[in-house]
């Protein structure tokens, strides 16, 4: 039996290291609580890892004030803690008969950019799509992204005081038909449609509302020294630094309940540990699978209903490059008359793919070394719609190095399995997720309403990480990271105020002022 330990009322365990977990951890730990971090693998960072020493996961960072309000609600400074490099050039992009086609932060030089490339008409359809993407960007941050627990009331309410949005984001059409009305020039469509692979999903079916993820990556783009798991490290670092814990190979098995609430966990290792609250950093599905015991499947049950989002084949490996001149962040194109998210539709790896190729020691401000480190992406189906074949390393190796070698892009040496991670690596390394990177699909027109927030049904069991409420990428699952941290001051308030007031016919100022002032950035 576990023993409770003494002054329990704040003991927290995250499940999970990943960058979800961590911004939980990190503001939970400043204010007094004991914080217990248990990751199964060697360190923290989720899917922001590395293998044979190159990042295999998120590449950059996006929307940097929201890691600069993570620091400084810590009374720390993210620049202190890690070194940003901004990128003069966002993207670049290539097609077998044409580019490349660079993209920046400046919108003008962008605009000038797509002109020479496309023509003027071109140029100006850009100003109109990217000031379009900015209003929307800006309209749904607050009540969308940096909202704890939208709603659909909410947000319509949102939208009748600001009209102009219902034309902004296009209503009821997908994003793939926005882009048709919005770019005459096809290769454009591609380009921006692609945004959709940000979230997991397919322009053909993602709503039009999506076009604002082109607005946050334009607003900026910087790669961490040492890679995206510096800045997982610093975090973890930050939080023993100030008094935390942080288990690495611990797996936890079942998350323990009592009278209706959380009372602790069991690990693999058959230890016991209590707690009164617990911060769930994986997939929700795994909760609502009962991977971590039958208490838990009556949390997040959305996530077995709604189809899962794109997984990938991910290459990671270092190898001497060709003389294409690349850039931090590469794009090559499919056949834009041909459609690679039919075939993930359909479960099939695609036939004709659109790879990412991030060249991890460019952009860096440093001289290239000899042998440079790459990851190459390749949008795949998850494993609930195509299950894993003995043949999957063939065939990704047949559609990624010989579709490069056409636009003069090859390596020396080539990579071998080790360097491959499928989607069915991706279902090991994060249980229940299916080999999906992304949760639950993003499809839908409301598709973002439709993923389990902070709090969940089981007192003192929340959730946190890319598969929770605002969605996936890096600043998304910090922000939920966030929200969970929010919700469980706001829970501990709310119970001490309940029991000044029983006691001593009072109401707790000080606890009321610490839930107050907890997140001091624009988001709170």
């Amino acid at each position: 039996m576990m023993k409770k330990p003494r002054h329990s009322s704040g003991r927290v365990i995250v499940i999970g290291g990943g960058i979800g977990g961590l911004a939980a951890a990190l503001p939970l730990v400043h204010r007094g609580f004991d914080v217990t971090v248990l990751e199964q693998q060697a360190v923290p960072g989720g899917k922001m890892r590395q293998v044979n020493g190159v990042d295999a996961g998120p590449t950059v960072l996006t929307m940097l004030d929201v890691f600069q309000d993570l620091f400084a609600d810590v009374d720390e400074s993210l620049t202190d803690h890690v070194q940003l490099i901004p990128q003069d050039i966002l993207a670049r992009h290539w097609w077998s008969d044409s580019g490349p086609l660079d993209l920046f932060p400046d919108q003008e030089r962008s605009a000038d950019a797509i002109g020479e490339f496309a023509g003027s008409k071109a140029k100006n359809e850009f100003l109109n799509f990217s000031k379009r993407a900015a209003r929307l960007f800006d309209g749904f941050s607050e009540p969308m992204m940096r909202q704890a627990e939208p709603s659909l009331t909410g947000l319509t309410s949102h939208v009748m005081r600001h009209p102009a949005l219902i034309r902004d984001m296009g209503l009821g059409q997908t994003l793939k038909r926005l882009l048709a009305t919005s770019f005459t020039d096809p290769r454009l469509r591609q380009l921006f449609g692609r945004y959709a692979t940000y979230v997991g999903g397919s322009p053909d079916r993602s709503p039009a509302l999506l076009s604002l993820i082109w607005d946050a990556e334009a607003r900026g783009v910087w790669c961490v020294k040492g890679g995206m798991s510096a800045l997982a490290k610093a975090i973890a670092s930050l939080i023993e630094a100030k008094g935390g814990t942080i288990r690495t190979r611990t797996k936890v098995e079942r998350i323990n309940t009592a009278l209706g609430g959380v009372s602790g966990v069991r690990l693999a290792s058959g230890e016991a540990l209590y707690a009164d609250r617990i911060v769930f950093n994986g997939d929700p599905r795994a909760l609502a699978l009962g991977l971590l015991g039958d208490a838990t499947k009556q949390v997040a049950t959305m996530t077995t209903r709604r189809a899962r989002s794109h997984s990938a084949n991910v290459w990671s490996f270092s190898a001497t490059p060709s003389n294409l001149p690349l850039v931090h962040h590469n794009v090559f194109f499919c056949d834009p008359s041909k459609n690679e998210f039919a075939d993930i539709e359909r479960g099939f790896i695609p036939s004709d793919p659109t790879l990412y190729v991030c060249a991890e020691d460019r952009g860096q401000n440093m001289d290239l070394p000899e042998t440079e480190r790459f990851e190459i992406i390749m949008n795949t189906p998850p494993l609930t719609q195509r299950a894993a074949q003995p043949e999957d390393y063939e065939i990704c190796q047949a559609r990624t190095f010989p579709v490069l070698r056409r636009f003069g892009l090859s390596f020396s040496p080539e990579p071998g399995p080790d360097a491959l991670t499928m989607a069915k690596n991706f279902d090991a390394l994060f249980p229940g997720s299916a080999g999906s990177l992304y949760g639950q699909t993003p499809h839908g027109m409301t598709a973002g309403l439709e993923r389990p927030t902070a709090r969940t049904k089981i007192k003192g069991l929340y959730i946190a990480g890319g598969g929770a409420h605002p969605g996936a990428g890096v600043p998304m699952a910090a922000l939920s990271g966030k929200h969970a941290a929010e919700a469980i001051v706001k829970d501990r308030t709310s119970i001490s105020k309940f029991r000044r007031t029983a006691t001593r016919g009072g109401t707790s100022m000080a606890s009321a002022t610490t839930a107050n002032g907890l997140f001091r950035s624009s988001g709170s």
